[in-house]
């Protein structure tokens, strides 16, 4: 895979990560130069089949450590750092049919991102940066039918602890507070419940990625050890509950070194 074309260094977790896996396509946008603290507006697109990189239109404003998603093939990008003390609450959608970007409605607040996730086609962004919390995390939901954000409930917000992954259209976290245990978002009682089994193996150590491909959740540490967990589901007296059972993969000792910033499905 040829390189990313950056002159400057730059802080791999500050940027946007997102894929568009029916073309083959990974867009790389924002992000912070590390020898400046400084927020970029670039929009990389890798092409997987010409193995290279474009450059795209830039971002209608320079942001790092803000939320991404993509909702009906456009990508959502919100919040951010605009410098090192300075929060944003803009937002903007980049249409690749147009190579343009366009703004859409601001968040409720300043506020950079944690962790987000799509669901249900909307993007839910938190600010939840680690536990114990100095102070109730802030949250926002944003509906691109009717460009609307609104406030996160607070059951949602304060039990996110952790990174997130959606599968199965279920909202899953990898729970930092519990030992690693895996919960699962519980709408009806706005609450993050338990799912039944074993923690994350120990030997899996931050920073994560958390991914879902063909319907295991994908989990990627430090040294780039795996693992994989499929979930299994039952009714018990008109009751549901589920369970995870994890399995190890571990990566060649040459990978010692490595640390993942993000992970995409680039292909179907």
């Amino acid at each position: 895979m040829e390189g990313m074309p950056y002159k400057e260094r730059i802080c791999p977790p500050g940027y946007g990560c997102v894929a568009d896996p029916e073309e083959g396509s990974l867009y790389v946008c924002g992000g912070m130069r590390s020898d400046m603290d400084c927020p970029m507006d670039s929009l990389l697109k890798y092409d997987f089949v010409k193995n290279n990189w474009i450059e795209m239109a830039s971002m209608s404003t320079p942001r790092s450590f803000f939320a991404t998603g993509v909702i009906n093939g456009k990508i959502y990008a919100a919040g951010g750092n605009s410098t090192a003390s300075h929060e944003l609450k803009s937002a903007e959608v980049y249409d690749s049919t147009l190579d343009q970007w366009n703004s859409i409605a601001s968040m409720g607040t300043n506020m950079s991102r944690y962790d987000s996730a799509v669901l249900n086609g909307k993007l839910y962004v938190t600010e939840g940066w680690s536990w114990p919390f100095d102070a109730s995390p802030r949250g926002q939901i944003y509906d691109p039918k009717v460009d609307i954000w609104e406030s996160m409930s607070v059951g949602m917000r304060e039990g996110w602890t952790g990174l997130s992954v959606v599968l199965d259209d279920n909202l899953y976290i990898i729970s930092e507070l519990d030992n690693w245990k895996l919960k699962v978002f519980d709408r009806v009682s706005d609450a993050w419940k338990e799912v039944s089994g074993a923690p994350m193996p120990s030997h899996m150590n931050l920073p994560l990625s958390v991914n879902a491909v063909d319907g295991k959740l994908v989990v990627v540490s430090r040294s780039l050890h795996i693992v994989l967990g499929t979930i299994s589901h039952s009714e018990d007296e008109g009751r549901s509950s589920s369970s995870v059972e994890w399995q190890s993969i571990h990566a060649p000792d040459v990978f010692s070194d490595f640390a993942p910033s993000h992970s995409v499905v680039l292909l179907l």
